[in-house]
Order: structure tokens, then sequence, then C-alpha cells
């Protein structure tokens, strides 16, 4: 019966994943904490679990030509490099999971709340995004790196931000950046920063292959599903329900 709870919840999370482009990581762990899952496994399962999903959505995305690559490896340089020095440093200062857990659930937490307000200033960031910066080539440059720095180590603790952080962050760098090609960006740029840290995790010993293999079996067909009906469902609706829910749980991990 676990398998099937498991298995269901993969196709929920798929199901809206599919419906907004956003909320894997978001949704998926606090889930699994939900289902009586230690954070340290809830996140690494969910940072293996975003990395294989998100996979053939980068894959369709680049065939579109929708990937900008010179801008996913600024963000990876910063990115991976970041996600490898957190999982050193875990690795080297905890002498097991139990003496971390309580930061990646308060850094979860945080998160969640972030990417409930990213969501629902995600138009008003648009529109500041040409008045905060000079557009210095040099400058945008750095502070994608830097901003890939940021994300890698996020990510790595607390599995969320590489959807609606990694977003919002290219519209306020890029503000010419079509919408097509920041999805398609941000979405490329996860692949490598949630399977780098997903392999750190593995390598601590923080990922339930059982868990992992039931979530891929339910989500993988409900986003093949919700893809072809989202375009029927009204998108600002689905953005308040899904910001409302992450807020909610976002106040529930960071004062945990």
């Amino acid at each position: 019966m676990d398998i099937l709870l498991y298995i269901l919840a993969g196709a929920g999370v798929g199901f809206v994943v599919g419906l907004t482009g956003i909320g894997g990581g978001a949704l998926m762990t606090p889930l699994l904490l939900l289902f009586g899952f230690p954070a340290h496994t809830a996140i690494g399962t969910d940072l293996m679990y975003a990395a294989l999903t998100k996979a053939s959505g980068a894959i369709t995305h680049h065939r579109q030509g929708h990937v900008d690559w010179s801008i996913l490896r600024r963000l990876a340089l910063g990115s991976i490099s970041a996600a490898l020095v957190t999982g050193l440093v875990l690795d080297l200062y905890f002498d097991d999971a139990d003496q971390y857990g309580h930061i990646l659930t308060n850094v979860l937490g945080a998160m969640l709340l972030i990417t409930a307000c990213s969501i629902v200033l995600r138009g008003q960031i648009q529109r500041w995004s040409g008045k905060l910066l000079g557009g210095h080539p040099n400058s945008i440059a750095v502070l994608t790196v830097l901003s890939g720095v940021l994300l890698g180590v996020l990510v790595t603790l607390s599995s969320v931000g590489a959807g609606a952080i990694g977003t919002a962050i290219l519209m306020v760098l890029y503000p010419a950046l079509r919408s097509t090609h920041v999805v398609g960006t941000d979405i490329a740029h996860a692949v490598p920063l949630t399977l780098a840290a997903g392999l750190i995790h593995i390598y601590l010993g923080n990922v339930d292959f059982m868990l992992l293999g039931a979530l891929l079996i339910g989500s993988i067909p409900a986003i093949q599903v919700s893809s072809r009906l989202a375009k029927h469902i009204p998108d600002n609706v689905l953005r308040s329900l899904l910001a409302t829910m992450l807020f909610g749980l976002g106040l529930k991990y960071a004062l945990f």
C-alpha cells in the first residue's frame, strides 16, 4: 500500500508541474516529510526525482531552440561548484544526517516562502527587471555566475529553487530574453544542478531508490497528461493556489 501511495504522490506532483511548469521540488519534498521520511531522505530523493523528470523537458526545449547555452554555462559554473562544496561541508563537518537535518528543514521552509513570493510577484519582477540593472554585459555575466552559486547552495540544502527562483533570476538579469527561452534555459540548467546535488546526496546515503522508482512511475505519465490540459485552465488561478499552498508549507518548516 505504501508503494501505491508513493506512485499517487508522484502522479499528483507531476500533474501540478505539467500544469504550471513549477513546483516539483517545492511540493515533493514537503509531501515526503508529511509521509514521515526524514529531511535528508526527502531532499536527496527529490533531487534525483527532479533531475530525471526534467531531463525530458530539457531535451524538448533544446530541440525547439529555447535553451540559451551561454547563460546556462554561466549559471552552471557557479551552481555545480557550489553544490559540490556544500556537499563536502556536510560530509566533513557532520558525522551523520541527523546532525544537519534541522538545517535542511529550516532552509527548506525559507525557500518555500521565497518560491511562493516569486510566483505571486512574477509580473512585477518582469516589469522591474529592466530598471534594476544597467545592462553592462560583464556585470551581468558575473551576477549570473554568483546567482548560480546561490542556487547551488540552496538547492543542495533544500531541493527547492531550481525552478521558480531560477526563473525569477533569469527574468531580472535578462529582461529581453523571451519567456520561452527563460523557461527552457531554467529547465535545462536544473538538470545538471539537481543531478549534481542528487549524486552528492547518494554519496551521503540520503536517497531511497525504491521511493524514487515509485515516484517516477506516477509522475512521468501524469506530466504528459497535464501538459495537454494546461492550456484549458487559467494560469493565474493555478499560480495563486500553488503560491498559497507553498506559503503555508514554508511557514510550517521555517518555524520547525
